[in-house]
């Protein structure tokens, strides 16, 4: 059990932050996450958070997960006062962090989430992961299935992916898990790229657009400068920045200020 201090970071709003799809809510203050093969329960009460799991475990998966050794502070206090529409959506935001998410994950989440609602996504990839993932049980016996690799989808027909749920992404899903067989598109190549060249490769993939490239960008290779834009974004940026929105202010950090802007277009009932 690792317990910390930690400002500028809540659980709620990460996992309602749509970044993340096996991210679930427990109890009040009691959260768990599903991600690189480990199941964690975590819990926050106001900044103290604690981390049920192992010391190794911690540095070697979670640490750097929740983006732990970055400082959200020097993102919020970047943004200006006379930006009205900004501070609001960044304090109402305030506490998300980009976490650091499996590559193959990332890729195959987005594409599902194309044209769909969050809670429709963690549906769906629930039950690719308890029918193609690996079945596991933790010490106090809570089961939990793994992600499927792109070796265990290679034989799944686009049929098999519609009975999940999958509707016309299943073509884009079969066509994308044997381009990436075929090493098409190299997912280790991806990590070694810069944000353009990720951007670039990832939109060879079929079925992977500007938007979704973006996301995989942002959330799978933690490129911080990637703006997804996407429905709520784009009426953000009509209806707030008619003029044009200020990206050079927040260059090498644009992605943290779109998901406080897209968090408080999501959520925001004022």
């Amino acid at each position: 059990m690792i317990k910390m201090i930690l400002d500028n970071f809540s659980l709620e709003k990460i996992s309602l932050s749509g970044q993340c799809f096996r991210f679930k809510k427990l109890s009040e203050n009691k959260y768990c996450v599903i991600a690189f093969g480990q199941y964690l329960e975590i819990e926050q009460y106001e900044n103290e958070v604690t981390f049920h799991c192992c010391e190794k475990q911690f540095r070697e998966i979670w640490y750097n997960y929740f983006d732990l050794d970055n400082s959200y502070s020097k993102y919020m206090s970047s943004v200006p006062t006379t930006d009205i529409y900004l501070t609001k959506a960044m304090l109402f935001g305030k506490g998300i962090v980009i976490l650091h998410q499996d590559i193959w994950e990332t890729i195959l989440s987005f594409v599902i989430s194309q044209q769909n609602n969050i809670k429709r996504i963690q549906y769906i990839i629930e039950l690719l992961c308890q029918k193609y993932g690996d079945k596991k049980t933790t010490q106090n016996g809570t089961v939990y299935y793994t992600f499927p690799t792109v070796q265990s989808l290679q034989y799944v027909t686009e049929q098999e992916f519609q009975n999940c749920n999958l509707g016309y992404r299943s073509k884009f899903v079969v066509k994308i898990v044997n381009d990436i067989l075929q090493k098409k598109c190299d997912i280790d190549y991806l990590k070694s790229c810069n944000y353009a060249e990720c951007k670039t490769e990832l939109m060879k993939l079929y079925g992977i657009g500007q938007k979704v490239a973006d996301c995989i960008c942002l959330f799978g290779l933690h490129h911080l400068n990637a703006f997804p834009i996407d429905t709520h974004i784009k009426k953000v940026l009509q209806n707030h920045y008619a003029e044009g929105f200020p990206f050079e202010n927040y260059a090498g950090y644009e992605g943290v200020i779109q998901q406080y802007l897209f968090y408080y277009d999501l959520y925001n009932k004022d």
